[in-house]
Parts: C-alpha cells; sequence; structure tokens
C-alpha cells in the first residue's frame, strides 16, 4: 500500500543464483557444524594480485568497482568480473585474484560454521588478509 508519504515501489534484482563456481565446479554441500555467515568488504589496489590460497567454505563475490580476475592455478584459466557482476569462488581449489589498471572494491559473503578459516594459503605464501 502505497501512502502519501512513501509513493516508491521496491525492486528486487537477483544478482547471481547458482550451484557453481565461476570455473564450473559444483558446490556439493555446506560444511557442518554451527552455521556462522561473514560478510567482508574487500579494496585491492591497481597492479595488485592476492596470494596463492584456496577456500574450504562457500562464498560469493560482488564487484562494487572495479574489475578482478581470478586465476585457476592448475588450469590457468581466467576470468575477469566487472562492477555489477557477482560470482561464486571455488571450494578447494588453488586460486588467486588480480587486478590491472584501477583498483577492486567487492563484498564477499562466506557460507561458513565457527571457527572455520575463510581462506588458507598455499605453502609459502602469505595470508589473503
Amino acid at each position: 500500500m502505497k501512502g502519501a508519504d512513501n509513493e516508491h515501489e521496491n525492486s528486487a534484482e537477483t544478482l547471481l543464483q547458482s550451484g557453481q563456481a565461476w570455473n564450473g565446479q559444483h558446490i556439493e554441500h555446506y560444511p557442518a557444524g554451527k552455521p556462522e555467515i561473514t560478510v567482508m568488504k574487500m579494496t585491492i589496489p591497481a597492479h595488485s594480485e592476492l596470494p596463492w590460497h584456496t577456500h574450504p567454505i562457500p562464498n560469493t563475490a560482488y564487484i562494487l568497482s572495479g574489475s578482478l580476475t581470478i586465476e585457476d592455478k592448475a588450469s590457468g584459466e581466467t576470468k575477469t568480473f566487472n562492477a555489477g557482476e557477482a560470482f561464486n569462488e571455488s571450494i578447494d581449489i588453488a586460486h588467486r585474484g588480480f587486478t590491472t589498471d584501477q583498483p577492486a572494491e567487492l563484498i564477499i559473503f562466506y557460507a561458513g560454521v565457527a571457527g572455520m578459516d575463510l581462506s588458507i594459503p598455499l605453502p609459502g605464501e602469505e595470508a589473503e588478509y
């Protein structure tokens, strides 16, 4: 019901609905344990790369500004996501993100369990955050 002081209509847009990661990997299940949702805002400077890492849990990123390229370590496959796009990250598959001429700002949603790491660096790599 619209009121005199509230003459707008709500709108909704599904940004991503998928059971697969950006590289086609199927998300098989959520981790067992006490559910814990984490929402993180990350800013990555221009001409930067994140360390190689894996995620043990499902997570989705939404690009607020700039662009981010995700690279699969084993295959070398890459895919670039731009502002306004969302993607599911791979689970237990080594990858990294990198920027080119502009910084990237993103929101990441992690569907984990209490006490579980969000990101695990590969041996010899620094932590992602």
